[in-house]
């Protein structure tokens, strides 16, 4: 696996839209498996008995793939390379039972021994590009597929795969032109329409992507991938009613469990969208599903609470925090209902990302917080909580419960969602501190800027990023003094915006790192702007004055006119087709009537 590095990402906003569907082909389908019967045949092997044997065990382990029964697969696929472990087909064998069974990280080193044992087998590059493209390493996921498109040019799945991994890299340009082209010989594949409606979506033009969804159905009207693509765009378009009955639709024909995941968390997000909580909450549990690439594990020696059956009062309970920075600050809406279960005769646990652990505290100083750490474990990211291991065994958790299921349990509809004050609180000591840094700059009013995620793969660009020439009017603003709160390496967008005329301030800290100064200086600021990406959930959820502005599909608004979670935010809705020019006029607008009028009255 050495070739394969396991990046643990921490600083995606909230969890990406559900994955496009667009990926051709499975190194288990019935073409695939005769295939590798044939292979079998043909394999001369090193000796009449040890051939016998091995092939009627490789044999055996297909039979058991071909009902799925992938343990049993990957058990005869191992006693055939106990027999003989230079057997390119028996690691072959061996890596398509371990990814259906989800063991990524087995199942790469198995197909990068079948691929070195047998060099000229292009269809194990074929299978290991699909699945390093799933897993999102994208650019060997390219090598791999290239590789076998050398060896089998016009290949339609494999040419779609490479499209698909050239939009999630953003080479938009290049993925509809690799589509296009194949196109021109194969006008009546709907492979290749879904997949060229996917990389308009990406790149966030939805209205046109429907258009190649809907021509992908019209050849094929039970294409399950098509229907749920068309169910993703059909909603930020506005028609909810449509979306929801294509992915219902979509459900029954879903090619695998990944697919039938991917679309059950599709539904969840939809659902709770539409205000739906108790239903929505209770669907979203999927992103748990072992068969999403990305399902967190959580690695306590303790039982995972279950409320309909445990009563928690008195008790120790543990609430981990999951996904990214701002869903740990979203479904912390309901820590205090949670201390308030356990009473004071028991105790709340909450492990959180390490740079957030004194914010928290500090606003629950009933609860133990402390930080959580994650590995990537057999391809699989997995939670554990180093300061519960620390714990005297007596005093360890008597349960243990995700932070965003607590929503089901505490906020049953979204009039449940109640005013707070805050999520997480800053240190005063800094908040003040940083008022009078901003006081020396001058008698403008002082707006906090963020205006990108640093995590832009697929998807995520159309929702949370912008070009910052789009925010010009809003650094403009007569009476603003800007004050840059952008994490990562924006070197290149302050130098644009100096050489315009506009001055952005940046503070002297590491924005990435030191959320207690970055969450201190939001309450400093008179405003913070920004799509609702960390640093803006960081300002909103310490009671920071905030605007966001919201993907026209943002479920976190659950029907309503803005984030519950975080009811004093302003909320700014950003429109499905060319939406980022509009919402940031508008945001322009109540700018200029708020230095007018006095902040005050804004």
């Amino acid at each position: 696996m050495s070739a394969l590095p396991s990046p643990v990402p921490d600083e995606a906003a909230h969890a990406p839209a559900p994955a496009l569907q667009s990926v051709a082909g499975d190194a288990a389908s019935p073409e695939a498996l005769r295939r590798l019967s044939h292979s079998l045949a043909a394999d001369p092997g090193k000796s009449v008995k040890s051939q016998r044997k091995a092939l009627e065990l490789l044999k055996a382990a297909l039979a058991a793939i071909r009902v799925n029964d992938f343990e049993r697969g990957a058990q005869r696929a191992i006693a055939a390379l106990q027999i003989d472990e230079t057997s390119g087909l028996a690691w072959h064998v061996l890596a398509i039972c371990q990814e259906k069974a989800n063991q990524f990280g087995p199942a790469i080193h198995a197909y990068e021994a079948a691929l070195k044992l047998l060099p000229d087998h292009s269809d194990i590059a074929h299978d290991l590009g699909r699945l390093a493209q799933r897993l999102g390493y994208l650019e060997i996921a390219e090598k791999l597929l290239l590789k076998f498109l050398a060896a089998n040019p016009g290949h339609i799945e494999a040419t779609n795969n490479l499209a698909c991994v050239m939009r999630d890299q953003r080479r938009y340009g290049d993925a509809i032109e690799t589509l296009r082209t194949m196109l021109q010989i194969e006008p009546e594949s709907p492979v290749l329409w879904n997949s060229l409606g996917t990389v308009l979506s990406d790149e966030g033009r939805p209205a046109e992507a429907l258009t190649f969804f809907e021509e992908a159905l019209r050849l094929d009207p039970g294409f399950s991938k098509a229907r749920y693509n068309r169910a993703n765009v059909r909603r930020p378009l506005g028609d909810t009613a449509g979306a929801l009955e294509d992915l219902e639709a979509a459900l029954p024909g879903a090619e695998g469990p990944y697919e039938v995941a991917m679309m059950n968390m599709a539904r969840a997000l939809l659902l709770m969208g539409e205000g739906r909580a108790q239903e929505g909450f209770e669907a979203y549990e999927v992103r748990f599903d072992p068969n999403l690439p990305e399902a967190l594990r959580v690695a306590v020696p303790a039982p995972r609470w279950n409320p309909a059956e445990q009563d928690i009062r008195g008790r120790r309970l543990l609430v981990v925090g999951e996904q990214g920075i701002a869903d740990e600050l979203i479904f912390g809406n309901c820590l205090g209902d949670v201390i308030e279960a356990v009473g004071p005769e028991g105790q709340v646990f909450v492990a959180v990302e390490e740079r957030m652990v004194g914010l928290f505290q500090r606003r629950w100083p009933e609860a133990v917080v402390g930080g959580h750490k994650a590995v990537r474990l057999e391809g699989r990211l997995t939670r554990y909580i180093p300061f519960g291991e620390d714990l005297p065994e007596g005093e360890r958790p008597d349960f243990w419960v995700p932070m965003g299921s607590l929503l089901a349990v505490y906020r049953p509809s979204v009039d449940s969602f109640p005013r707070h004050g805050g999520i997480i609180r800053p240190d005063p000591d800094r908040v003040a501190r940083w008022k009078r840094e901003l006081d020396a700059l001058g008698p403008e009013l002082k707006v906090g800027l963020h205006w990108k995620s640093l995590v832009m793969t697929g998807s995520r660009a159309a929702y949370f990023a912008s070009s910052f020439k789009l925010w010009e009017p809003i650094l403009r603003t007569p009476g603003c003094r800007m004050i840059n709160l952008q994490c990562g390496d924006v070197a290149e967008d302050l130098a644009a915006a100096e050489a315009a005329g506009v001055s952005i301030w940046t503070p002297p800290i590491n924005l990435k790192d030191d959320l207690e100064d970055v969450a201190a200086l939001s309450v400093a600021c008179d405003l913070v702007v920004g799509p609702g990406i960390a640093g803006t959930n960081i300002a909103a959820a310490s009671g920071a004055r905030t605007w966001l502005v919201a993907a026209p599909d943002d479920w976190h608004l659950m029907k309503t006119d803005r984030y519950v979670f975080y009811p004093e935010a302003r909320v700014f809705r950003r429109g499905a087709v060319n939406g980022w020019p509009a919402v940031i006029d508008e945001m322009r607008k109540a700018l200029d009537e708020a230095v007018e009028r006095g902040w005050n009255d804004a």
